[in-house]
């Protein structure tokens, strides 16, 4: 029987433990993950809790796994990658960077090579394994290696696909940067309901489970969310009062331009870094 592929981890923080949390948790041996993190005290942690196997450096983990998770600092990938051209095995190990604005090109350049490469654009609920994430992957990467890529980001929630690269900066726009707007949204809910007198407490453990509520009804059955909006909304009632007040208000186009704003500047700071 053919042995599961080794997944390698540059990098220990916060979604690399996430991710190798869901692949242990769920699907993966812990004997074929390995991590490398100059932080000992991170890897100490990771070994401990999930019994994973730990690097010397980050050539070791280049040259020992099928795929490689590149889960740093996008600021520091440059200088991470520079130094591992001559680990690169002569069949390269698929890359998976989950690097926010790093551009496959970007990582090819400072590999000295074409070689397959996934992008993914995870968000912080993937920490408690309600993630969304977004990938991209280029014309060298097989049906298996994308199999793989999508299996990874399930172990930490849903994983979707878009056709074109510069789609991520969207992705970013709605899945990276959308955890902010709800919440934001929801400490709004809470301060209001807190200013007509509703303790505090009892207003944020509403809230939070209203949000958690709408989010299933979306996430489940064939109803669209317009539709879903309707059904909450009667004629004449306190919905209806309240969406009217947001409209008149320009909910609409303040959401619009917030996806907007992230989309953009999630491109500036992929120019940035692609000119290092």
């Amino acid at each position: 029987m053919q042995a599961e592929p080794t997944i390698g981890f540059i990098g220990a923080g916060n979604m690399a433990t996430a991710l190798i949390g869901g692949l242990v948790d769920r699907v993966r041996d812990p004997e074929r993950v390995v991590v490398f993190d100059p932080d000992t005290d991170k890897t100490d942690r990771l070994r401990k809790r999930c019994c994973v196997q730990i690097a010397g450096d980050n050539a070791q983990i280049l040259r020992s796994s099928d795929v490689v998770v590149i889960a740093v600092k996008p600021q520091v990938m440059r200088d991470v990658l520079l130094p591992l051209r001559p680990a690169m095995p002569e069949a390269p190990p698929l890359i998976v960077s989950v690097a926010a604005g790093i551009r496959i090109a970007s990582i090819e350049k400072w590999l000295d090579r074409r070689l397959g490469v996934t992008r993914v654009m995870p968000n912080t609920p993937s920490l408690v394994g309600a993630g969304a994430s977004g990938l991209y992957a280029n014309d060298l990467v097989s049906a298996d290696q994308r199999e793989l890529a999508e299996t990874l980001m399930q172990s930490v929630g849903i994983a979707t696909w878009v056709d074109d690269e510069q789609q991520l900066d969207t992705v970013t726009g709605i899945a990276g940067s959308g955890p902010a707007y709800f919440m934001l949204f929801m400490e709004a809910m809470v301060e209001a309901a807190a200013a007509r007198g509703l303790d505090k407490d009892t207003a944020h453990k509403l809230v939070v489970q209203t949000c958690r509520g709408a989010a299933e009804l979306a996430g489940h059955g064939p109803e669209s969310l317009a539709q879903l909006r309707i059904n909450v909304t009667s004629p004449g009632g306190t919905t209806e009062r309240a969406l009217e007040t947001m409209k008149a208000d320009g909910a609409d186009e303040i959401i619009r331009n917030a996806v907007y704003a992230a989309a953009d500047r999630a491109e500036e700071l992929a120019n940035t870094l692609a000119e290092e």
